[in-house]
């Protein structure tokens, strides 16, 4: 079952309402195409300011309001007892426009985080990455490109390839994009003078074997975007219990799950799961 967020002119909220109320936006909404058109010359900062400020205003397409379950366990090691996750996800990266006209964007982590926050969502790691190209219906192949990586027109190509591939299949897609990720290396790492303090971490580009393309890796300044580098959204409340047992099950916010020395193996393979957000 899908899950459906409320959008308002401020926040995004997810609850377990089945109802969606859309923030109102100007009749003229900038669709896919008029994104990249307007931003073909733009650099990192100026770009980012403009996804931001069309993203918030709610100028998204509507399947990306439906958030689709992803489900996990882990074994107590002490107790030796199932216990049983569900989180939600978006059913693909983030992107702007109409149903009629939409693409998929690619932003540096400082606008994910800021976006995410207002979305009441946070970005995935490592092993939910994994996860969720497990449960993928649509799983694609890369497509690598190699000259101008970081530059508008070659996001915007990226996109239309991925579309070629899809050929309107419709559910929870994977394979297309590397995430950018949180992940306990971003605090651990060497960071190379040049970078100051902050960097950025990505993984996955999932190939069909299941193998991805980007191992974790946290080389890139906090700036850097190209367009293999997509942002997933995950919802922040996390339904944690026994196996079998619904009514016991609880929400408990990812921070709590990640802190807890059991139930962050749910989300989190790495051997430190600390790091929860990028600061902007």
């Amino acid at each position: 079952m899908r899950f459906i967020f409320i959008i308002s002119l401020i926040f995004f909220s997810c609850t377990t309402t089945k109802k969606i109320v859309v923030a109102s936006t100007t009749a003229n909404r900038v669709t896919g195409n008029d994104f990249y058109h307007q931003a073909f010359g733009m650099k990192w900062k100026e770009r980012d300011s403009f996804a931001v400020k069309e993203i918030l205003a709610g100028n998204i397409p509507s399947f990306l309001k439906k958030f689709e379950r992803i489900k996990v366990s882990v074994i107590d090691s002490i107790t030796r007892k199932t216990i049983n996750a569900e989180y939600f996800v978006s059913p693909d990266y983030l992107s702007i426009g109409t149903d009629d006209n939409w693409a998929r964007i690619n932003i540096t982590p400082l606008a994910a985080q800021k976006i995410a926050d207002s979305f009441n969502c946070f970005l995935p790691t490592r092993k939910m990455v994994d996860d969720i190209y497990k449960a993928a219906k649509v799983k694609l192949e890369p497509v690598p490109m190699f000259a101008f990586r970081d530059s508008t027109p070659t996001m915007w190509h990226h996109h239309l390839m991925i579309e070629g591939q899809r050929k309107g299949r419709k559910g929870l897609i994977a394979g297309i994009q590397k995430d950018v990720v949180i992940s306990g290396k971003i605090s651990r790492d060497p960071i190379p003078k040049a970078f100051g303090t902050d960097r950025v971490a990505i993984y996955g580009w999932h190939k069909p074997d299941g193998n991805p393309i980007q191992p974790l890796y946290t080389g890139h300044i906090y700036w850097w975007v190209d367009y293999s580098q997509g942002i997933r959204l995950v919802y922040r409340k996390i339904k944690v219990g026994p196996k079998g047992l619904l009514r016991r099950k609880k929400w408990m916010d990812y921070i709590d799950v990640l802190n807890d020395p059991v139930l962050k193996k749910l989300l989190c393979d790495e051997e430190w799961c600390d790091f929860y957000r990028y600061n902007y």
